[in-house]
């Protein structure tokens, strides 16, 4: 008896013991992987999002995330043990389980079906000294399946749209804005909080991400069951979207550069005497004098000897001003004299290098221009006082904040030991767009609340959603090839959750196409037709702006009205303006809803496996399917190699002239076109319609790209105008597509305060019923100063029903 007793007490003591090996906290759990020599912190902030924290044994980390602004949450999670040494925690949307045996983590859904799962690491820290300071680089491995899609990791320019089988250093450059996240076609997303550089591998034996620096490995889980849902996770995590003024979807003007005040207003003038819709300048570099005076945040140019007056001009003409500002300052700068008092100036070598202008930079005269610690509070606070009293004051409209990565050239490993508020440079550095982006968002929010922050940026890292930032994807060379890969840039880097991108439209290094002169690449057919399709495919993005250098930009280089290339770009920025109704309130959709407007077509057709891997086609919101034409049909296709990165303003002018050609834009030509499974669409141009499913041959024209809508859209069209509010929208015609039912709610607020944060702002919901073919608008919600209180609805179907209505905010059923 006595044998027996001890026999069982022998048995169960593993159990006993191992129920104790977790501590539970508020918010999940604490444990240990003692083979591993690793700590365990599993900190759930919803039911579908958790963070993991792992840290060598005994070892104390407090590490406060720059991207999550979230806090932990008690999530009602329930936890229990098992004999085989798992603790497994379950919310009603996921289970993840712990093997303290050997450290694996497994993420799963409530029936176990497996959506990630962790890799046995034997390499979590491998010391490092860091500036002196002793630390790790740090690895994790995940075990993902061969089938599943893998998306994000921010703005690369490689022309993947699945990040897989590749091997990639996440490090912010000039045409390349990373974030260490990805998310899949299962419907989770991994976010790896790291600022340092950052090794993605994604191959046949593992899915990992590896940093040079870290104190311990720190990543989120999220599951949303789908690419929105992931999204939604993000955001709830990193923060949400602001709206963007109005006017900032309309179009921007840009060159590098205009030089003088009077040449600035001179082209918004031209513009509305041609009656070229236009809502934004852009002024970029040097208005403030020599490369010592760089980013002086003050107009000591000459030739911009009264930049108030040109601020007035530009708003007497209905049209907002955006203007260049750097993260460095010339050492002749107030600024600059400011943070070199206070420590706050990094030691390396940036833009320019050379105080003299001219290429290659003549080093007999270096610059001495410096880029400041954005990591520090006080920097940021010198930041904004010299922005404040030199430029915004004066009324300016927006920032375009260049080089936020920042550029760093001929760099020494001593330059990553640098100092900053946060720790060493190389511990921080990809987290650099992030605050001073950031630091200028919470300043202007600190000082008005009747102006919206837009800033237009280089660079970016997960998080900056959250500070009125559109990104854009740099100084990309002027090819089709480098057209291609804007998309998939674009998809991933919209898949990260951040929303708002866009691109240089023509791309920035043009020079190659000029045959004659500094202008001649606006007649050089094939620069013509390049031009014409990369701004097509412009308008179907959060931000329509045209910039560039080496060729001027602005359409009445190209042309006269009835010419087929001027026709043809004006005719994009029109349709851009005439779909504002739809992309206000898609901008709604994406602050709102956590929606995103450029949209992988995996995304809303994901039992179609065709589109997962199209990187050709992609949803502008949730009705369009747009196409962009990405190849030459005109002209030969010049084959340009992409340009190294920081060699210079002479890569534009490379000998790559071109011939005489003969062209005729008149043609017409055709390209095939995928139209994914699950739906009807209809072509925007001609309303036929098409089954899902098939790739068709589809007629193209040098002013039209293919344009599809989803049956089940409804879409409204505003009023032809020269600025975004220039007419008010109480005279809508509503395109409803037939063959599915469908829903949309047109938004509409006071286009640029942040009254809306406070509900000031409307929101008519409309459906459609497609078996009773009804459209039921239903009464308009909320209210705000100068809202529309009648309105005319023309509402249309592709087969030409058509009924007129005025609607006075009051629910109304139209059946066509």
């Amino acid at each position: 008896m006595k044998k027996r007793i001890l026999f069982l007490a022998l048995c169960f003591m593993p159990v006993l013991a191992w129920s104790q090996k977790y501590i539970q906290t508020e918010t999940g759990i604490k444990t240990s992987i003692r083979d591993k020599q690793t700590d365990v912190e599993v900190q759930w902030f919803t039911p579908n999002s958790l963070r993991i924290l792992k840290t060598p044994l005994g070892k104390t980390v407090e590490k406060k995330s720059l991207s999550v602004i979230a806090k932990p949450n008690k999530t009602g999670i329930k936890i229990s043990t098992s004999e085989n040494c798992k603790i497994t925690m379950k919310s009603n949307v996921l289970t993840v389980t712990i093997n303290t045996k050997d450290g694996i983590i497994t993420y799963a859904k409530p029936d176990g079906t497996v959506l990630l799962k962790e890799q046995e690491n034997n390499k979590a820290f491998i010391p490092f000294e860091d500036a002196g300071k002793p630390t790790y680089t740090v690895y994790q491995g995940f075990t993902t399946d061969k089938e599943e899609g893998i998306y994000g990791l921010g703005q690369l320019q490689n022309g993947q749209m699945m990040q897989r089988n590749m091997s990639k250093t996440l490090i912010q450059s000039n045409i390349e804005d990373v974030s260490p996240i990805f998310q899949s076609t299962k419907g989770y997303g991994v976010f790896w909080d790291n600022y340092s550089a950052t090794t993605y591998t994604d191959n046949e034996r593992e899915t990992s991400f590896s940093s040079e620096v870290g104190d311990c490995i720190d990543y989120y889980f999220m599951y949303g069951g789908s690419a929105d849902g992931v999204i939604a996770q993000v955001r709830k995590l990193t923060g949400d979207v602001p709206m963007m003024p109005l006017w900032s979807y309309g179009f921007m003007q840009c060159k590098e550069r205009y030089k003088s005040q009077k040449e600035t207003v001179g082209v918004v003038k031209k513009y509305r005497e041609l009656g070229i819709p236009l809502d934004c300048i852009i002024q970029d570099w040097q208005y403030w004098g020599n490369n010592y005076l760089w980013n002086a945040m003050d107009f000591q140019n000459p030739s911009f000897h009264d930049p108030q007056a040109m601020i007035d001009s530009i708003h007497g003409m209905n049209a907002r001003i955006m203007i260049s500002i750097w993260a460095s300052f010339g050492p002749a700068t107030k600024p600059y004299r400011a943070l070199e008092k206070e420590g706050l100036l990094f030691n390396m070598e940036t833009w320019p290098q050379s105080g003299v202008e001219g290429w290659p930079p003549n080093m007999d005269y270096p610059s001495g221009v410096k880029v400041y610690d954005c990591y520090n509070p006080k920097a940021r606070d010198i930041y904004w006082e010299y922005l404040n009293k030199g430029i915004f004051k004066l009324g300016m409209d927006g920032w375009w904040m260049d080089s936020t990565e920042p550029d760093h050239f001929n760099w020494k490993d001593s330059d990553f030991n640098h100092q900053t508020y946060l720790g060493s440079y190389r511990s921080v550095r990809n987290a650099f767009p992030l605050m001073t982006v950031g630091g200028v968002y919470d300043h202007q929010r600190a000082v008005t609340n009747v102006k919206r922050v837009i800033i237009l940026t280089r660079s970016g890292f997960l998080g900056q959603q959250r500070y009125g930032s559109n990104v854009w994807s740099g100084d990309v060379q002027s090819s089709w090839d480098m057209l291609r890969k804007q998309i998939t840039a674009g998809l991933n880097f919209s898949l990260t959750g951040m929303p708002h991108w866009n691109s240089d439209l023509g791309g920035f290094f043009a020079g190659s196409y000029n045959t004659d002169g500094n202008t001649s690449a606006t007649k050089n057919p094939m620069y013509q037709e390049l031009y014409v399709r990369w701004l097509q495919f412009g308008a179907f993005c959060p931000m329509m702006r045209s910039h560039g250098s080496d060729v001027p930009r602005e359409f009445f280089w190209y042309g006269k009205a009835g010419e087929p290339v001027y026709d043809a770009l004006v005719d994009a920025v029109k349709l851009r303006y005439s779909l504002l109704p739809y992309i206000y309130s898609t901008a709604w959709d994406v602050t709102h809803n956590q929606s995103t407007f450029m949209r992988a077509l995996f995304m809303d057709f994901i039992n179609d496996k065709k589109t997962w891997d199209i990187n050709d086609e992609y949803m502008f919101g949730k009705a369009f399917l747009v196409a962009p034409v990405v190849n030459a049909q005109y002209t030969p296709e010049q084959r340009q190699n992409l340009l190294k990165e920081n060699e210079g303003w002479n890569q534009s002018q490379r000998s790559n002239k071109t011939t005489n050609l003969n062209v005729d834009f008149t043609q017409s030509k055709s390209m095939n076109v995928y139209l994914p499974s699950g739906s009807k669409w209809y072509n925007y141009w001609t309303n036929e319609s098409f089954d899902g499913g098939n790739e068709i041959k589809i007629t193209t024209t040098l002013n039209k790209i293919p344009l599809f809508v989803r049956a089940g859209s409804i879409i409204p069209i505003g009023p032809e105008v020269q600025y975004t509010n220039e007419k008010k929208w109480d005279n809508l015609t509503i395109c409803v597509y037939p063959g599915e039912n469908g829903s949309f709610t047109l938004y509409e607020d006071e286009g640029d305060n942040y009254n809306y944060e406070s509900g000031a702002y409307t929101e008519i919901h409309m459906t459609w019923n497609d078996a009773k073919r009804t459209l039921t608008i239903e009464p308009i919600k909320g209210s705000y100063n100068g809202m529309i209180s009648v309105r005319k609805f023309m509402i249309r179907t592709p087969d030409g029903g058509e009924k007129s209505i005025i609607y006075n905010g009051e629910k109304v059923n139209v059946t066509i």
